[in-house]
């Protein structure tokens, strides 16, 4: 096997991984609000394949690879049944998951965007739409708990770092050969990925919008 392709297979290893992670976050949500069964499988699948699809289903290339890849599927249930029986809570069990959020982030940046290039759409695009892989399943799944989504605000970085997995994505398409799709992934999603850790552990956040009221001037005393 050489460098492309090893590098084309540690790129999906590390998809399926976030979507691992993804639902097992949203098996802690779901174990917050008391869910059954049923509410768990549905938290985790849209958490960890609901940005994917939506990317899919916007390029309109066929049918969601999540849906013609039995892994991807697989995956999300079986990690849903395994949060719904095995409480996943602790420091230990924080620290991984941040650490392959983090990873799934930057990988699913980078991979939104390549497939958006693959499908004949500019940059800009492709920026868009790595973002939106990264984040729509966390949106969706945050809609549907009746909370605020994380990506809006109050948190360390995490749409920026997707769009900027996304961003190296696009640059290094244009400066690679052919046939280099998967290391050019790869390098973007690392990126993002550690972009996204040094976040979390420096506490790094956009600026939130503050009250903002126009100053008027104050009229002195009139003219004698």
């Amino acid at each position: 096997m050489d460098l492309a392709e090893a590098s084309i297979q540690l790129v999906r290893v590390l998809d399926l991984l976030g979507v691992a992670a993804n639902v097992l976050l949203a098996g802690a949500v779901a174990r917050e609000r008391r869910f059954d069964p049923v509410g768990f499988l549905v938290l985790g699948v849209v958490s960890g394949l609901g940005g994917g699809m939506l990317r899919d289903t916007l390029l309109q290339k066929g049918p969601p690879v999540a849906l013609t890849d039995p892994a991807y599927l697989g995956l999300a249930l079986a990690v849903a049944v395994f949060a719904y029986f095995v409480l996943t809570d602790g420091r230990w069990w924080r620290r991984s998951l941040r650490f392959l959020d983090a990873i799934a982030l930057g990988t699913w940046g980078a991979v939104g965007a390549q497939k958006a290039l693959s499908a004949g759409l500019g940059w800009l695009p492709a920026i868009l739409l790595g973002t939106v892989t990264a984040v729509g399943g966390g949106m969706i799944r945050d809609v549907l708990v009746q909370r605020t989504p994380i990506v809006f605000g109050g948190n360390t970085l995490y749409a920026t770092c997707a769009s900027i997995a996304a961003g190296v994505a696009v640059v290094l398409d244009g400066l690679t050969p052919a046939g280099w799709d998967g290391a050019s992934t790869l390098a973007a999603a690392l990126v993002g990925g550690t972009l996204c850790l040094v976040a979390y552990r420096r506490g790094w956040r956009l600026p939130q919008a503050g009250t903002w009221t126009p100053r008027t001037k104050r009229s002195g005393p009139s003219p004698s």
